[in-house]
């Protein structure tokens, strides 16, 4: 028999800022406990692990180096160790238009986009079998790869890859009691959209039926939902919190 467990080990990546520090926060909030793997420590994750010791902890580590990911998750996590949960949210944008495509920058964005998240779900899957753990794995997706948008191509690929990723892990996994889902997000004010101008976002925004940015915490508690056990017949689906884009 497949067991649960009171608390909640959850892997997070990319939970530095934006949408990764707000899912990061909400699951802390809901009585997680928060692995999150990034690149750098700045100060607002600092401050949020001060906040919640021995709740939050911290693995720093570049996605990019896709070669050497499982040695690295092999020293922080046990297999003994039940991994619950496993939130991909880590991504690079690499935006422009078709006919200026670089393949250094693609093959970059897809190193940690799409191939870091693949041997991640690889490791988190094998821990959640030998521990015999019904869990469930989260990727971040965007409403890019559902309606287009100029200069997202490439970006939109990264997603939809996922998409089709998590939706066959479901099918292989779901008799095991793992489930793997997508949460579709709409454009939120982020560091990633922060390179847009006033017109572009109001174009975007304008889109939508409610009319303005997706909120990350609205997001966040999608994603909570997903890792818990209220969603447990939830797989194989990509969920829209995109206010109303498609």
């Amino acid at each position: 028999m497949y067991r649960m467990s009171s608390v909640k080990k959850i892997i997070l990546t990319g939970g530095s800022k934006g949408l990764g520090l707000e899912i990061a926060r909400y699951l802390l909030h809901t009585g997680y406990q928060v692995h999150v793997i990034n690149r750098t420590l700045p100060a607002a994750l600092e401050q949020l692990q001060n906040e919640y010791q021995g709740k939050l902890f911290i693995h720093l580590y570049d996605l990019a180096n896709v070669e050497e990911l499982t040695d690295f998750l092999k020293k922080q996590f046990p297999a003994t160790e039940p991994i619950h949960g496993f939130v991909n949210n880590a991504a690079l944008a690499y935006d422009d238009i078709v006919t200026n495509l670089n393949l250094d920058l693609l093959e970059k964005m897809y190193r940690v986009n799409v191939f870091s998240a693949m041997m991640l779900t690889k490791f988190v899957l094998r821990n959640m079998l030998f521990n015999k753990i019904s869990g469930s794995v989260v990727h971040i997706s965007s409403v890019s790869v559902h309606t287009g948008y100029k200069g997202l191509s490439m970006y939109a690929s990264t997603k939809g890859a996922l998409e089709a990723f998590s939706k066959n892990t479901a099918r292989e996994w779901g008799q095991r009691g793992i489930r793997s889902n997508a949460v579709v997000a709409g454009f939120m004010e982020t560091d990633m959209s922060g390179t847009l101008s006033d017109d572009q976002r109001n174009r975007i925004y304008n889109r939508t039926s409610l009319k303005k940015p997706t909120s990350k915490e609205s997001v966040a508690a999608m994603v909570e939902f997903l890792l818990s056990d209220k969603s447990a017949s939830v797989t194989g689906h990509h969920l829209f919190v995109d206010n109303g884009t498609i």
